[in-house]
């Protein structure tokens, strides 16, 4: 099938729109329960990063959202227009000085309820890749 983009500003108030899209990929993919649940959590943290991090809440900038499937899996690109950031050296949520922390799991979650997790252009795009 062919990929499914949408675009919206670096507004927070903007991830309902990215939980429509999430709601209307499953029912056009057939995405079972469980896999519906990874992906929500998944696809909703990478686009908060990308909104609060990665284009700093600069409503200005654009986020990317674009869904793609075939009969074995589906992936989502989740870009921002920041400059990036180091993706190999954040630091382990699980730790016992960041287990207390009411953030920085993100990309924890988004590795943990991905098959797939890959960054590119300097972690200003994420894949996501879940099997089907």
């Amino acid at each position: 099938m062919n990929p499914v983009t949408i675009e919206f500003p670096s507004i927070i108030d903007n991830i309902k729109i990215v939980e429509s899209f999430i709601d209307n990929s499953r029912d056009v993919y057939n995405i079972s329960d469980d896999l519906y649940g990874n992906i929500l959590v998944a696809i909703t943290e990478a686009v908060n990063n990308a909104i609060q991090h990665g284009n700093a809440n600069d409503k200005e900038k654009i986020v990317r959202l674009t869904c793609a499937s075939n009969p074995t899996e589906i992936s989502f690109v989740v870009e921002d227009e920041g400059t990036g950031f180091d993706y190999n050296t954040l630091p382990d949520p699980t730790s016992t000085e960041n287990i207390l922390k009411p953030n920085g799991r993100g990309i924890f979650l988004m590795k943990n309820l991905s098959d797939v997790l890959k960054f590119e252009d300097q972690g200003k795009k994420v894949e996501m890749v879940f099997y089907l």
